[in-house]
């Protein structure tokens, strides 16, 4: 029973994690191209976009699916990241 418990709480504790990563890299991501305007801060801004540049696309004659995924890091994004990390090993 205990043991339970204790695989429940860690599986709980890793969504938490991931919830913290994506919201740092969500909000790291907003700041860099809010700082991309400020003349000193430009170099946050400054990352890569990978992804499907054309999407798939899967026509079933009566259904019509497409697929497109983008990625944008840029190094805010990445301090975003790493900033949520520290904060979840302090809770």
């Amino acid at each position: 029973m205990k043991g339970m418990i204790k695989m429940a709480t860690r599986d709980k504790n890793i969504w938490v994690l991931l919830i913290f990563i994506l919201s740092g890299l969500v909000i790291g991501g907003l700041l860099g191209d809010l700082a991309s305007k400020v003349d000193g801060l430009w170099w946050l801004a400054f990352g890569r976009e990978f992804g499907l540049e054309n999407p798939l696309v899967l026509d079933l004659s009566i259904v019509k699916v497409t697929f497109a995924l983008m990625i944008k890091i840029n190094i805010a994004s990445i301090i975003g990241m790493l900033v949520s990390i520290f904060v979840y090993r302090k809770i």
